[in-house]
């Protein structure tokens, strides 16, 4: 087979799969989980660096021994990654590889016409 049929047969099976109704509510359902969770972790830090600006007598208030408020916001950041990863982890598992295990079987299917 020469490349420019390789490449046609690829566009076909990419055009398939893109204009599948499946792969519009992947889509869909990747945006509706990502730009909230994004837009709140962004909210957050935000407000963690801003408390460390202006916000320094609260920030500096000690809560066990050396540990201050600061220390603490600083850890609960790394906390809320891991914690938006799980729930991602959990969320694509159970609502995205579905479609998209689908989609690539579409694809494969298209690939091989």
């Amino acid at each position: 087979m020469d490349e420019e049929m390789v490449r046609e047969r690829d566009a076909r099976a990419y055009e398939a799969v893109h204009d599948a109704a499946d792969f519009t509510e992947l889509k869909r359902r990747y945006k509706n989980f990502v730009v909230p969770w994004t837009i709140a972790f962004m909210a957050w830090y935000l407000a963690y660096v801003a408390c460390n600006n202006w916000a320094r007598g609260f920030m500096s208030h000690k809560v066990v021994g050396h540990v201050n408020v600061a220390l603490i916001f600083g850890l609960l950041q790394f906390v809320s990654t891991f914690v938006i990863a799980a729930l991602y982890g959990r969320f694509a598992n159970r609502k995205l590889d579905p479609l998209a295990h689908g989609l690539n079987a579409k694809y494969k299917r298209e690939r091989r016409r």
